[in-house]
């Protein structure tokens, strides 16, 4: 048995199918880690979604941006982008089956050395923190009252941690770290202007991972999010996404052994920002 972590599909399917074939990946004896954003700006977000619910148990999801975004475009929330490539999703007979799982993954995994968040973690998150404040948002996205959740998720504020933070400022900041941060202060106080590379950054800002203390290093932490950054493995850091959906490449790292794998893809969106 192998687990396989995997950068950011976003919608790249025929490029997440090959992979796969290069892997040699089975169903029965082997797992996926998927590191968010499923799906949006690539063409097959509709496929995606299908075949990676149908791997059930086999594949282990946590959400990212895009993920949330298609949640918050089905009931009518967030802004809606020229760029979105969602209406296959939304236009689906089985969309509401296909919502109510994506809904139910949870923004944070941790197993052995190994934990999984698509964008990062706070400085002060240990990793036990981390994981119980994923599940309040778990809770509030697959609660009765999901809906609420979803209209007051939007938003760049509060931009630090605090324990005393509730309601939905708490679940907010949650959010917005574990799907949206690149970079932060040595306090912890997230900057969601540079998206490019590391170098771009502003002077008192760092990468997440390169703040002194952060109280998670003592795991491996795979994520995606910052195609930017690109493919780093480092001792205590996986950043896999390589810009597939930009004409990079696809990569899967077998955990047990850090062996790479990648698949050259071709651009499926017209030059432009980093996204």
């Amino acid at each position: 048995m192998a687990t396989y972590a995997i950068g950011d599909i976003q919608g790249c399917y025929q490029a997440l199918v090959q992979l796969l074939q290069r892997i040699d990946f089975d169903a029965v004896r082997d797992r996926l880690w998927l590191v968010g954003d499923l799906v949006n700006r690539g063409p097959q977000s509709l496929e995606v979604l299908r075949f990676v619910m149908g791997l059930g148990e086999r594949a282990v999801v946590v959400l990212g941006n895009h993920d949330l975004h298609l949640v918050m475009q089905a009931e009518g929330h967030g802004r809606a982008s020229t760029e979105d490539t969602l209406a296959s999703v939304l236009a689906a007979p089985d969309r509401a089956e296909l919502l109510a799982w994506l809904r139910s993954r949870p923004l944070f995994h941790a197993e052995g050395e190994h934990a999984m968040v698509h964008a990062g973690l706070l400085p002060s998150w240990s990793i036990a923190q981390a994981a119980a404040l994923s599940d309040e948002v778990r809770a509030a996205l697959t609660g009765a009252n999901y809906r609420d959740f979803l209209a007051h998720m939007w938003g760049s504020q509060p931009m630090q941690w605090d324990d005393a933070l509730y309601g939905w400022d708490r679940l907010r900041v949650v959010v917005n770290a574990m799907t949206r941060m690149r970079f932060c202060t040595a306090q912890g106080v997230m900057d969601f202007r540079s998206k490019g590379p590391p170098e771009h950054a502003a002077p008192d800002v760092l990468p997440w991972f390169r703040v002194p203390g952060r109280a998670s290093a003592g795991h491996t932490i795979v994520c995606g999010h910052w195609s930017a950054l690109g493919l780093r493995l480092e001792t205590n850091l996986m950043a896999l996404d390589s810009g597939c959906l930009w004409g990079g490449a696809l990569t899967a790292v077998r955990l047990e052994d850090r062996e790479v794998f990648q698949l050259p893809c071709e651009r499926q969106v017209a030059p432009g920002g980093w996204d």
